[in-house]
């Protein structure tokens, strides 16, 4: 796999790991039996018909509610708002056609790039697991972002309003 290892590393956790063709093939099926089962899912972020990253439900859990979003992006397309504006469509359908409650996202204290993201999405920092998940072989922060389906909703109607006006 071509994205960073830091973020191939959080995906890996929960389930195989693809170093070669073959061991891609059983991530990418592995995420075809979750959708299946409706318990994760994973979709491409492309860029000029280019496969830059992906976002993924890495939990979905439908009778409680609750799932949490992840995202790998090659470096080169990062600062284009793939990611923000990807885990909106995501974030949307979960509440909108899903009726899920709550959206959460992972993130190592140390990956700026993504604790940003959980802030441009309007999630709230809740907690952080301290020293949680191993990076080559230093034990990682991990922090814990989450936004509810009323608070999304009502920024969301926020956000439309300020549009409105602006025209």
């Amino acid at each position: 796999m071509r994205a960073r290892p830091r973020v191939c590393d959080r995906i890996r956790r929960t389930g195989p790991k693809a170093t070669d063709a073959d061991s891609a093939r059983e991530v990418l099926q592995s995420y075809a039996d979750r959708h299946a089962a409706d318990s994760g899912f994973l979709h491409g972020l492309w860029l000029d018909g280019k496969l830059v990253g992906g976002l993924l439900y890495r939990v979905f859990d439908a009778a409680t509610g609750v799932c949490e979003i992840g995202c790998w992006l090659e470096p080169a397309a990062t600062g284009r708002g793939l990611v923000t504006r990807g885990a909106r469509v995501l974030i949307d359908w979960a509440f909108d056609e899903r009726g899920m409650h709550r959206v959460e996202w992972h993130a190592s204290s140390a990956n700026t790039p993504s604790v940003n993201a959980a802030r441009r999405l309007g999630m709230m920092r809740e907690g952080v697991l301290r020293e949680t998940f191993p990076y080559r072989g230093t034990r990682q922060d991990m922090e814990v972002w989450a936004v509810l389906a009323p608070e999304w909703r009502a920024a969301h109607e926020a956000r439309a309003r300020a549009a409105h006006k602006d025209h």
